[in-house]
């Protein structure tokens, strides 16, 4: 049997809802599932930094698949070899933090009964991934602004810096920006770590991938139970009309109970959680509507540039534009530079 590998978007890898510390993942391979032309960018973004020491900061909503991203750009790349390694900024008191972040000499503190080293020296060679960065306080920012630009840290206990040589991403589901104007960022730690950003939309903007989701889950669990499990049309309209505040993660879990309560191979409305069983079904749009709406989407993520949007569609120039003008879509509606 070959293994299975998990899809980035799907919250569903070793440590998608992690907890304080992710452990080592060396080898395996993760892939997009979902048609949505965000998610298509980022397959592409993966492709291109995997083989770069470039830092990169992702960022999206709690449940969007940061994590899995992180992991993707470390399985595709020369480090794929080496641990991947990461810790949750938000999960840690300060001080806890800084210990996990560069580790402590014995003696340091009440209890350092031997040396630790911190995460920047235990991934070595590998991936470093500090996650939810925006929760760690104005102190720590400011050393691990040093680390990074110096390539070296100094445990707690210690005057002997120490160098690490880890491949740095960082991910969070915060507004730096805001943070920055706010007082509660550095502006120059985002600077030094926003050096390319992927962003991960949210589960509401990309509804179109909800299907393809659900059966990838549903490969999971019956790959695992031995029992392969369908949605009804009823179950699937109220799978569609929730909003997932908690994102991938969310359609998972609810995929998963109702795989677990449900007692027929059919999934229905009443095996789904409260608030999936309470969504109103939408009114399908329009065919004609729902292309539209497709083709705007591409061509402003594509900054108006046709050849780039009919890269993202799977479709030729040509095509693109009979649809442009099929749609009357105009310069005004793409925004920036217009259509080029």
């Amino acid at each position: 049997m070959t293994e299975r590998r998990d899809p980035i978007g799907t919250g569903a890898a070793s440590g998608a809802g992690m907890g304080p510390i992710i452990g080592s993942a060396i080898g395996t391979t993760r892939r997009l599932v979902g048609s949505h032309p965000g998610m298509k960018a980022i397959e592409r973004s993966i492709e291109q930094l995997s083989g770069l020491e470039t830092t990169v900061l992702i960022v999206g909503e709690s449940g969007t698949g940061k994590e899995l991203v992180a992991r993707a750009i470390h399985d595709r790349g020369p480090r794929a070899a080496e641990p991947f390694v990461g810790v949750n900024c938000g999960a840690f008191a300060r001080g806890l933090l800084e210990d996990q972040l560069f580790g402590h000499r014995k003696g340091a503190f009440t209890g350092a009964l031997d040396d630790r080293e911190g995460v920047f020296r235990t991934a070595g060679r590998g991936t470093l991934f500090l996650d939810e960065i925006g929760e760690m306080d104005l102190d720590l920012q400011g050393r691990l602004l040093r680390a990074i630009q110096e390539r070296e840290v100094t445990p707690l206990g210690s005057n002997q810096p120490e160098p690490w040589h880890a491949r740095l991403i960082v991910a969070t589901n915060r507004d730096l920006d805001a943070l920055v104007e706010a007082g509660r960022f550095r502006g120059d730690l985002l600077y030094r770590i926003n050096v390319v950003q992927i962003r991960i939309p949210p589960l509401r903007e990309r509804k179109e991938d909800i299907p393809a989701l659900c059966e990838h889950f549903l490969d999971g669990v019956g790959e695992r139970s031995g029992r392969r499990k369908r949605i009804s049309p009823e179950a699937r309209e109220r799978l569609l009309a929730h909003d997932y505040p908690g994102n991938v993660r969310e359609l998972r879990n609810a995929i998963e109970r109702a795989c677990a309560l449900g007692e027929s191979d059919i999934i229905g409305p009443p095996d789904l959680p409260p608030q999936l069983q309470e969504a109103v079904p939408q009114v399908i749009s329009p065919l004609s509507q729902v292309e539209r709406e497709h083709l705007l989407r591409a061509l402003r993520l594509a900054g108006g540039q046709r050849k780039l949007a009919a890269k993202y569609l799977q479709i030729d120039r040509n095509r693109l534009s009979r649809l442009i003008k099929r749609h009357g879509i105009t310069t005004e509606e793409i925004g920036g530079s217009g259509l080029n």
